[in-house]
C-alpha cells in the first residue's frame, strides 16, 4: 500500500509544528523521518494516525484521499504505529493486549481468548518474535514488550508501520534485534516510516530519508550520505560528533563506594560487594549491559535502594541510611534512566519541573511564598540555554517530545552547586546537537572539580566521555579500565571476562 503526505500543515496557537510537509512511502520501503527535537516529527505521524487533525493537506492511500478521525479509522485503513512509549496494559497478557480494542467474541457474548493466542503464536512465528500470548507484559523486557506493540498492528493487518522513536528505551543487542525484525517487515511488503534522530540506525536500515527543522523539510538524503551531512541537515549548522575533552586532572577522591551491596524484595544480591572511587574531576563510566545492576548501583547512590549494605562516602560523609532529600541536600545531581518515572512531573509546568529539587528555600521560596518572577526568569534563562522547544516555560512538561523533556531534566541538575553528578544515560532519546551540548556541559562539570558518574548503554558515549571505565557484570565490577581501553576488550567485559583476559583475547 502506497502512502502519500501532501503539504500537511498542523498548528498550535502560534506555533506552527507542520509546515506545508510532503512525502511518499512506497510498499516495502523504509522512509526515515530525521530530524533534532522538536523538529515535529511525532506531530506529523499523529497527523497520520489520526490524533491530530490537519489544519490543512492530505493523506492518500494508494492515490485515495482518507479523512481519519481518529486512530480507530487510521488502523482500519491499513496504517499501525509503534508509539515510542508503549501503548500497552502492564497486567494484561500479551494475548489480552493484542485483543484489546478489537475484542472478538463467541457463545453468550464471551472472549475468545484462543484466538487472540493463535493470532500471535502465528505472527510471532512469522518473524521468529519468541513471545508467549500468555505472558504478563509487566514481566517482559522492554524489547520483547516492543514486540508485543508490532504484533499488535500486525494483527491487524497494517500495511504501512510507523515506528516512533522505536530504540529510546532499548539496549544495544535490542536496537539490532529491531534492526532485523524492520527488514523483515520490509520484505513482506510492509511500508515503513522510521522516525529517529540515531544517525547509524538510519544509515543502516533506510531506503529514502527525509530531514525536517523546525516544522519544514529541508531536504532528503541517501543513506549513503557521511554522519555528517546527516547532522548538518538536522541541525542547521556542522556538529561536532565527537568528545573533545582535555586529559583529566584528578583530585582527591570524594566519592568511595566501598562493599557495597543492594538485595533486591526476594533477598537477592542485585549489586553484589561493589568498591570503586571517583575523585574530583574525573568522570567515571560504568558500561555494562543493561540489567546487570546498574540501576539498582545508581539508585543506592541516591538513598532510592532500601536494602542497602556497606559504604557510600562522600567528601567523608556517610550517604548510606539518608533519605533521598538529604542526599540531594549533599549536593548531589542526578540524572535518572527514565525520565518519566523519577525525573519529572507530567502535569507540573516546565517552570515548576525546574524547581522541583529546590522548593523548601532560596531563590525560589520566601517563607511560605513562592518567587514566582525569580522562577520564571529562571526558567525563561534554562529554556534557552538549553534550547528546550516549547511554546512557553508554562507548558506542562509531559506534553514535550522526549528529548525536549531530557533537556528540562539536564537544564534544572546542571544548574545546582554540585559536589557530585551521577547521569544514568543522560543522551537517552537526545538528537546529535543536544548530544553534543550535554556532553560539553558534563566535560565542563568535570573541568570545574566535580567528580561525575556516568551510566550508559551506549559504548560510543562511555568511551567518548570516560577518564576511567567500570564494567559490571551480573552485578559485580568485572573491572576497572583506562577510558582509552579498546572497545573490542569492552565488549568482551560486558560478557563477563576480566580485563586480563578480555586483552589477551582482544
Amino acid at each position: 500500500m502506497k502512502l502519500e503526505l501532501r503539504g500537511i500543515t498542523k498548528r498550535f496557537g502560534s506555533l506552527t509544528a507542520n509546515d506545508h510537509i510532503s512525502l511518499t512511502v512506497e510498499p516495502g520501503e523504509v522512509h526515515c523521518l530525521l530530524g533534532e527535537n522538536g523538529a515535529g516529527k511525532s506531530t506529523l505521524m499523529n497527523v497520520l494516525y489520526g490524533l491530530y487533525q490537519a489544519d490543512e493537506g492530505e493523506i492518500l492511500l494508494d492515490d485515495a484521499v482518507q479523512h481519519f478521525a481518529g486512530p480507530g479509522d487510521a488502523m482500519k485503513a491499513g496504517i499501525g504505529m509503534v508509539h515510542q512509549h508503549f501503548m500497552l496494559v502492564p497486567v494484561f497478557t500479551v494475548a489480552e493486549n493484542v485483543m484489546l480494542g478489537h475484542e472478538q467474541t463467541k457463545g453468550l457474548g464471551r472472549l475468545d481468548l484462543p484466538a487472540a493466542r493463535a493470532k500471535v503464536r502465528e505472527i510471532s512465528q512469522r518473524f521468529g518474535f519468541d513471545v508467549d500470548p500468555d505472558a504478563v507484559v509487566e514481566q517482559l523486557p522492554v524489547g520483547v514488550q516492543q514486540r508485543v506493540e508490532i504484533i499488535k498492528a500486525l494483527s491487524r493487518d497494517a500495511k504501512v508501520l510507523v515506528f516512533d522513536e522505536p530504540t529510546a528505551v532499548l539496549t544495544p543487542q535490542e536496537t539490532d534485534e529491531l534492526m532485523g525484525i524492520m527488514r523483515q517487515l520490509k520484505a513482506q511488503g510492509t511500508g515503513i516510516v522510521f522516525i529517529t534522530h540515531k544517525l547509524r540506525e538510519v544509515r543502516e536500515v533506510a531506503d529514502r530519508i527525509t530531514v525536517i527543522r523546525l516544522g519544514k523539510v529541508v531536504g532528503e538524503a541517501s543513506p549513503t550520505a557521511s554522519n555528517s551531512e546527516l547532522a548538518s541537515l538536522m541541525v542547521g549548522r556542522a556538529v561536532e560528533l565527537t568528545v573533545q575533552k582535555d586529559p583529566a586532572k584528578p583530585a582527591d577522591a570524594a566519592l568511595v563506594v566501598n562493599g557495597l551491596t543492594v538485595l533486591d524484595a526476594f533477598g537477592q544480591k542485585v549489586v553484589n560487594d561493589v568498591s570503586f572511587e571517583v575523585r574530583q574531576g574525573e568522570i567515571l563510566a560504568v558500561a555494562g549491559v543493561q540489567g546487570n545492576g546498574q540501576t539498582e548501583l545508581t539508585e543506592a547512590l541516591l538513598g532510592l535502594q532500601p536494602r542497602v549494605e556497606g559504604s557510600i562516602t562522600l567528601d567523608g560523609t556517610e550517604l548510606v541510611g539518608k533519605g533521598v532529600r538529604q542526599v540531594l541536600d549533599a549536593g548531589v545531581g542526578f540524572v535518572p534512566e527514565d525520565r518519566n518515572e523519577d525525573g519529572l512531573v507530567g502535569e507540573f509546568t516546565i517552570a515548576e519541573n525546574l524547581m522541583l529539587d529546590r522548593s523548601s528555600g532560596a531563590p525560589f521560596v520566601r517563607g511560605a511564598n513562592l518567587q514566582t518572577k525569580v522562577l520564571n526568569a529562571f526558567a525563561e534563562e534554562k529554556v534557552r540555554e538549553f534550547d528546550v522547544r516549547a511554546q512557553s516555560i508554562q507548558t506542562a512538561v509531559g506534553r514535550l517530545s522526549g528529548g525536549n523533556q531530557q533537556k528540562v531534566v539536564l537544564a534544572r541538575e546542571l544548574s545546582r552547586e554540585l559536589r557530585l553528578l551521577v547521569a544514568a544515560q543522560p543522551t537517552r532519546g537526545l538528537d546529535v546537537g543536544s548530544i553534543e551540548f550535554v556532553h560539553k556541559r558534563i566535560v565542563a562539570t568535570r573541568d570545574d572539580g566535580v567528580p561525575v558518574v556516568v551510566v550508559s548503554t551506549e559504548l560510543d558515549e562511555v568511551v567518548a566521555l570516560a577518564d576511567r571505565i567500570a564494567v559490571m557484570y551480573r552485578g559485580g565490577i568485572v573491572g576497572i579500565v583506562p577510558g582509552d581501553t579498546p572497545r573490542e576488550v569492552l565488549g568482551l567485559m560486558m560478557a563477563g571476562e576480566s580485563p586480563e583476559v578480555a586483552g589477551e583475547a582482544a
